[in-house]
């Protein structure tokens, strides 16, 4: 009873630092400054970072695909920009998880005619949406913000002669991530689970798991070579080299931080030793990002004792 108690409380306490980030900038960002900012790393192919998570955009003659939707209020914006890419219809939306800033664009596309693909645990989430740190539990997302296709297994869309693979990885940032791989460009689409600035964050409130989140490091380590780019949730597009630092880290950190747990030390008393002092340097925005990834990380552990 004591031990569900306080995984109950130490998933509500990871839910607060995770779901409110996207409700909070939802809320409080004036989306009429953002501005979409569009890198080409193909002549087909190219991202658009704005507010949230970054979109892939994949183009050609048979029309365009797009990986994550960021927050509704910048569709038209993220829509101009994908126009002066490509005139083509926007056929194909990929949702790499369940986090609004992610997903906060899908009705806007869906209600256009994109037909929108994710994991079958994201369809639900956005159907029955799990209270957040305020205790207050989000709106259903609307019928035509639902992905239409979902799947458990890998999927492959073909498009533009690129065959597109959709590739379940359970459960890491949540329970819903997918790794998307376009093998023709030799490029990588790989949500939330890896970030390029700041330490990782789990979201333990829908499913998200330390250990699945070193796993599926690996199975995009497996995938990638000397020349793959890899695209983050959040951050530089970076290479093969930056996400094995980043396993190394994550890992570093655990072993550091386990032991204070065991010795029932209390999340204050942990944060308070700066378990990443060592390794902040090597992390974009690292210090400002490390207390959060303490937390989330103390209230796994704790709950797995």
């Amino acid at each position: 009873m004591r031990t569900n108690t306080f995984l109950r409380s130490a998933l509500a306490l990871a839910a607060g630092l995770t779901l409110t980030l996207a409700a909070q900038a939802q809320q409080e960002r004036d989306f009429s400054k953002v501005e979409i900012k569009t890198n080409r790393l193909a002549a087909d192919f190219h991202t658009l970072d704005g507010q949230g998570g970054t979109i892939s955009v994949l183009s050609g003659p048979e029309g365009v695909l797009i990986v994550d939707s960021q927050f509704a209020p910048l569709s038209e914006k993220i829509i101009a920009a994908i126009r002066a890419i490509s005139d083509k219809p926007i056929r194909f939306l990929v949702n790499t998880h369940v986090h609004g800033d992610h997903t906060g664009g899908n009705e806007n596309f869906g209600k256009q005619g994109t037909l929108i693909f994710a994991r079958e645990i994201v369809r639900q989430r956005l159907q029955n949406p799990k209270p957040g740190a305020s205790g207050n539990t989000p709106r259903p997302a609307a019928a035509a913000a639902l992905p239409v296709i979902t799947f458990e297994q890998p999927v492959n869309i073909h498009l533009n002669g690129e065959a597109v693979e959709l590739l379940p990885v359970r459960p890491a940032h949540t329970d819903g991530d997918l790794l998307v791989r376009f093998p023709k460009h030799d490029i990588l689409a790989v949500g939330d689970y890896f970030r390029s600035e700041g330490w990782p964050v789990v979201d333990l409130n829908n499913g998200g798991k330390l250990q699945g989140t070193i796993d599926a490091l690996d199975t995009t380590l497996k995938l990638a070579g000397p020349s793959t780019r890899i695209v983050p949730g959040h951050g530089k597009v970076t290479d093969r080299a930056a996400v094995a630092r980043q396993r190394e880290l994550l890992i570093a950190v655990r072993d550091k931080v386990a032991p204070l747990v065991a010795a029932g030390k209390t999340a204050d008393e942990v944060v308070a030793s700066k378990p990443t002092a060592d390794f902040d340097a090597q992390v974009p925005n690292g210090a400002q990002s490390a207390e959060r990834f303490v937390r989330w990380l103390y209230a796994e552990l704790k709950a797995g004792l």
